[in-house]
């Protein structure tokens, strides 16, 4: 199985969470994207989640212990419609390179 494993924290979320806040649109939409900063994954890695019979990413609490698989349908490099990710961070969604769908 090949997947990638991202951190997050909660110090730009809404008091409720990274989590919480993300799950209120899955709730409202069906889904949601998830996007991760820093550098771009390849186009092979890519490949190589959606080859798995469940693609998913792992995402970490940075400096802490909770752990959530997060199934993905798609991922992409351009950002996604903003009404389609969380309001906290809809102002800074140009500086994610890349983007899932869970």
């Amino acid at each position: 199985m090949i997947t990638i494993a991202l951190r997050f924290s909660n110090n730009f979320a809404p008091p409720c969470g990274t989590i919480v806040a993300h799950q209120e649109v899955v709730d409202a939409k069906g889904y949601v994207w998830y996007g991760k900063l820093g550098g771009r994954i390849s186009a092979k890695v890519v490949d190589a989640i959606f080859k798995n019979d469940t693609p998913k990413i792992l995402l970490i609490h940075s400096g802490a212990i909770w752990r959530y698989w997060a199934y993905i349908d798609k991922v992409q490099f351009e950002s996604p419609p903003l009404h389609e990710i969380p309001a906290y961070y809809r102002h800074m969604a140009s500086d994610f390179k890349v983007w899932f769908r869970i």
